[in-house]
């Protein structure tokens, strides 16, 4: 058996934009979801319901539709990271990365050696693949938050950690950070977002964001490549037309 590949990988080494979304917390949904075609699914494991004895069946549900599952975790700890890898994910996502010795920490704990320090163990991706250890690293994702001004002062150092493969902004944690709370569409924070993406692609990385339907053209001509929409506002948008609809039929 070979090792399933990572989607989102292959989508940004092509140079072409890996979309993601959020918002299941059950195998269910995921299935239901599956053939809209999205290249990922997030797993919600800092604010949302996540946690470890879940995660076999929302990455098996990923992994029948060829989806990468990503699990945020709540905090940059190696022994966090590689446990989600080892219940399934392919992906992670890590909050408040804000220097580069947090960023090397990121993949000491996603990486096996010779690379990082990941704890030596087949996980459930791994089963029947006899070459595992040789192969995980390259189909492993990494995704470091960028959310904290004191991260955007830092980003040149943290840009310089390989192999992270996406350094995502995002928006509302920023904004918190510069004394914005609840104000992401403040000018100040838009040109904060604005210049650490154009930085995330200058220096050559991958760039990620949190992206609706009104705002991914945009983003994607500025260069990002990765971009997570929850799925709640579509519910909340279809939901309100809908209403709005069948309010309008009475006359």
């Amino acid at each position: 058996m070979a090792l399933r590949s990572n989607r989102v990988k292959q989508k940004l080494a092509a140079g072409e934009v890996a979309c993601i979304t959020t918002g299941f917390t059950h195998a269910d949904d995921i299935d239901a979801f599956g053939p809209a075609g999205f290249d990922a699914v997030w797993l919600e494991g800092e604010h949302g319901a996540v946690s470890p004895e879940d995660l076999g069946n929302l990455t098996r549900a990923c992994d029948i539709w060829g989806m990468t599952s990503i699990v945020r975790v709540n905090r940059n700890d190696q022994t966090l990271i590689y446990r989600t890898l080892d219940r399934g994910a392919q992906g992670i996502v890590v909050p408040h990365v804000n220097t580069r010795k947090e960023a090397e920490n990121v993949v000491e704990g996603g990486k096996f050696a010779p690379i990082g320090k990941r704890g030596m163990f087949t996980s459930r991706q791994g089963y029947g693949v006899s070459d595992y250890f040789k192969v995980a690293n390259d189909e492993t994702l990494l995704i470091v938050l960028i959310e904290d001004i004191v991260a955007v002062e830092n980003l040149d150092e943290i840009l310089s950690v390989e192999p992270i493969d996406v350094f995502f902004v995002a928006p509302s944690d920023l904004a918190a950070s510069m004394g914005l709370i609840h104000d992401q569409r403040n000018e100040k924070v838009q040109e904060t977002i604005d210049g650490a993406l154009a930085k995330i692609v200058g220096a050559g990385r991958t760039a990620g964001t949190l992206a609706t339907n009104d705002t991914v053209e945009r983003y994607v001509q500025a260069g990002v490549r990765c971009v997570l929409c929850p799925a709640g506002p579509w519910v909340s948008v279809g939901a309100a037309e809908f209403k709005r609809r069948a309010g309008e039929a009475l006359g």
